[in-house]
């Protein structure tokens, strides 16, 4: 997994809240057995014309958030099922960062992104950004007003910001073990290998070999 400590990119913002992972990914595109070519059918049902033609009002086929690389949306998003395949799409359409806001109602407070998908996005260097409803509303209004408009999200330093004529800093929060790992790059199967030194060691100390079964 690369190491991810900060990323400046273009802004595509999706006015849309609880959107769930099927309509990042719909269930007809999970058939594949590989983990390539979800990016084209990111968003699909929205994306596209019953005729297959990308939709022009749709904010991903609209000229001015061409190459985007940082998606802004509302909250609750990725509820839905567990599938990992949505963390997979939004990459490989080419963003780097998905930024979204909390908010409050009368039942409690409701988080930017669902728990699964979250953790799913950090396992594979997708960096969530969970922001205050005020903050992300800025960044709405600064993108219509501003064409190309661009954010870093600076992980290291835990702060957006937001590259306006004036500039805006909003920090954030991530738990500190999910930083380290994004930053140092360590997937699973990457924080297991800092240990093998450890794991060799205890492997030296037991015979890898079964005993032989008992005769009757």
């Amino acid at each position: 997994m690369n190491p991810f400590t900060a990323h400046r990119g273009k802004v595509v913002t999706l006015d849309r809240a609880n959107v769930d992972t099927d309509q990042i990914i719909a269930k007809q595109f999970l058939k594949s057995i590989s983990r390539t070519g979800f990016g084209p059918h990111l968003f699909h049902d929205w994306r596209y014309l019953a005729d297959g033609r990308p939709d022009p009002s749709f904010p991903l086929n609209l000229p001015r958030f061409k190459d985007a690389s940082i998606l802004v949306t509302r909250d609750n998003f990725g509820c839905g099922s567990s599938r990992e395949h949505a963390v997979w799409a939004i990459q490989q359409y080419g963003f780097r960062v998905v930024i979204a806001p909390w908010r409050q109602n009368p039942g409690g407070r409701i988080p930017a992104f669902a728990d699964i998908f979250r953790n799913n996005s950090f396992k594979n260097a997708l960096l969530t950004v969970e922001l205050a409803p005020e903050q992300v509303d800025r960044i709405f209004q600064c993108t219509r007003d501003i064409a190309g408009l661009e954010l870093t999200a600076d992980l290291v330093g835990q702060r957006i910001v937001v590259h306006a004529p004036t500039e805006e800093s909003y920090p954030f929060e991530i738990d500190a073990t999910v930083k380290e790992r994004l930053v140092k790059g360590l997937d699973d199967i990457g924080l297991t290998l800092q240990h093998t030194a450890a794991i060799d060691a205890f492997e030296g100390r037991h015979d890898t070999h079964l005993p032989a079964p008992a005769r009757r």
